[in-house]
């Protein structure tokens, strides 16, 4: 009885491919950010003071992203080209820059927009925990 494992087997692929994926090698980066995108962060580091960079990966619903934080929790996302593209923008404010999925996001965030939640909205100063009057 002869035994054969997959790594000894020379399997020939046949012309009929229906249900496979292309053998084509993916694009390695998205859309290119565009110029009004990379001045808004450039603003955004420029009018701010200990600003970090953070990485979001591309997932099925968005683009690769930077993340923009400044000291006080307010932070800015816009999309980028690739991680590399990322690095090079962040190199070139001599910025610091993580990966998202290797630190998360930072608790300055979460706290400003906590605080941005509890801010009455523009010229709306009533309480909303109150039913209004019906009547």
């Amino acid at each position: 009885m002869v035994r054969r494992t997959l790594a000894a087997v020379d399997v020939k692929e046949s012309s009929v491919a229906w249900f496979r994926r292309r053998r084509e090698p993916a694009a390695r980066g998205g859309r290119p950010a565009d110029k009004a995108a990379l001045e808004h962060l450039a603003e955004f580091v420029r009018s701010r003071r200990g600003v970090e960079a953070y990485i979001e990966p591309r997932t099925t619903v968005t683009e690769t992203t930077i993340l923009l934080i400044a000291h006080d929790g307010e932070w800015t996302r816009r999309r980028i080209d690739s991680p590399e593209g990322a690095r090079r923008f962040a190199h070139q404010l001599a910025m610091p820059i993580y990966d998202i999925r290797l630190m998360g996001y930072p608790q300055r965030m979460r706290d400003y927009n906590a605080r941005q939640k509890l801010r009455p909205t523009d010229g709306d100063t009533r309480d909303r925990a109150q039913p209004a009057d019906e009547g």
